[in-house]
């Protein structure tokens, strides 16, 4: 536990590692501020000092997750003519599903106050599927340049697919539900030949 009043590092993702641990062992019912900063091995007030509430720290956590994924997709374009088409895009579908999972889509769900907050960020331009949905077309558009992907598949539909699918698999399952993974590993190869 870190004594009161010492500087905590990197407070911010050991607070959002800490809820995962929480939400993906216990179920988002067990999300609190105590049960994360106790996960966490912090002070009670952590939490508070740093966001106005429960809400605004698992909107930001959301955010922040989603952020890390578009930042990883936006590399994609870089890849072209490397490896697989399938095997390049199927490490950014896989990172949608863990890019919190869904034991923190299902949280944000559970607070009606989060999801306002994450709608409005995303509204407002913050990263998220819309950014991961852009990258992946403009990977495929680059692949297809290189001929590696069939003139017939559409990049921007493929990305539509791989997107919205990652989207019902995060608001469908739930800690116990089996494995999306293998599901959408076999949609990528599917919708790119591969």
């Amino acid at each position: 536990m870190s004594p009161r009043g010492v500087a905590t590092p990197d407070v911010r993702e050991r607070l959002f590692a800490a809820a995962e641990r929480v939400v993906s062992r216990d179920g988002p019912g067990a999300l609190t501020s105590r049960s994360v900063t106790t996960e966490a091995g912090c002070s009670k007030g952590l939490l508070h000092a740093h966001f106005a509430g429960l809400d605004e720290f698992v909107a930001e956590l959301c955010l922040d997750r989603f952020a890390r994924t578009a930042a990883k997709a936006g590399e994609l374009r870089g890849l072209a003519g490397q490896g697989t088409v399938a095997g390049n895009l199927d490490a950014i579908a896989l990172a949608l599903l863990d890019s919190g999972g869904p034991a923190i889509s299902g949280l944000a769900l559970t607070r009606p106050a989060a999801t306002l907050r994450i709608r409005e960020a995303l509204e407002g331009g913050a990263p998220g599927f819309t950014a991961i949905q852009e990258a992946i077309t403009g990977y495929l558009e680059a692949e297809r340049g290189l001929g590696r992907v069939p003139e017939r598949v559409d990049p921007g539909t493929v990305a539509l697919a791989v997107v919205g699918t990652a989207h019902h698999l995060l608001m469908t399952s739930w800690p116990g539900t089996p494995d999306p993974q293998p599901s959408m590993s076999r949609l990528v190869a599917a919708l790119v030949g591969g």
